[in-house]
């Protein structure tokens, strides 16, 4: 079974009770839990998301993943960690090795020095998420969107107002405002009645992207 905590698209984050019930349910039903981490250095407000491993008895049931991507900004590099259970590390490990050859030793030099590097940037790349998260979702709050700020993930996830479907809301946004977001339905059928907002570009842009949005929701 898979998880993700802090959640894409939700941006929701999970407890240490909620680990522990999670665990607690793959032991008695002899499932392996997968917990995808990518989003956990990218947290606000100063509170750290905790890791599912960190849960009573997660770590005889699961594994967790961390990406690179997330953390050190380095998108479309397809580097990443795995770490839990021993046995289940060593079966990904059987069949990632039929399935490809490994990464570039490049790829893996410059993963290796960003996760030994000085870390002090990382706080500054949450600071800037934060001020871009207060910006947006504030911004839409104004204009009588649904939305709570994130506590961690570099995306606002927001309700449509009036109940227009996502996808034909998300059209409209992109050809009538040239603002571009993803409609909810695209997440399961849960997801409707939402959109998600990427905060990865500066704030001027994302100042712009509000304005436009106010025009057409006038």
């Amino acid at each position: 079974m898979h998880i993700n905590y802090p959640s894409n698209p939700t941006t929701a984050s999970a407890d240490l009770e909620c680990f522990a019930a999670v665990a607690a349910f793959g032991l008695r039903h002899n499932i392996i839990i997968c917990h995808d981490n990518a989003y956990s250095e990218v947290y606000f407000d100063g509170v750290r998301p905790p890791s599912f491993l960190q849960a009573k008895d997660a770590k005889q049931i699961g594994i967790e993943f961390h990406s690179l991507s997330k953390t050190y900004l380095m998108t479309g590099w397809r580097i990443g960690v795995a770490v839990g259970h021993a046995g289940v590390i060593a079966a990904l490990g059987d069949v990632k090795s039929n399935y490809e050859t490994g990464i570039f030793p490049v790829v893996q030099q410059a993963g290796v020095a960003a996760l030994t590097g000085d870390q002090s940037l990382l706080d500054t790349m949450r600071r800037h998420f934060q001020w871009r998260r207060d910006l947006f979702a504030e911004g839409l709050g104004r204009l009588g969107y649904r939305v709570k700020k994130p506590g961690a993930t570099f995306y606002v996830w927001a309700g449509i107002p009036d109940g227009e479907p996502s996808a034909r809301f998300a059209k409209r946004l992109l050809d009538e405002a040239g603002v571009v977001v993803t409609p909810g339905a695209g997440f399961g059928p849960h997801g409707e009645g939402y959109f998600r907002a990427a905060l990865t570009v500066d704030e001027a842009r994302l100042t712009d992207a509000i304005a436009r949005i106010e025009r057409l929701t006038r």
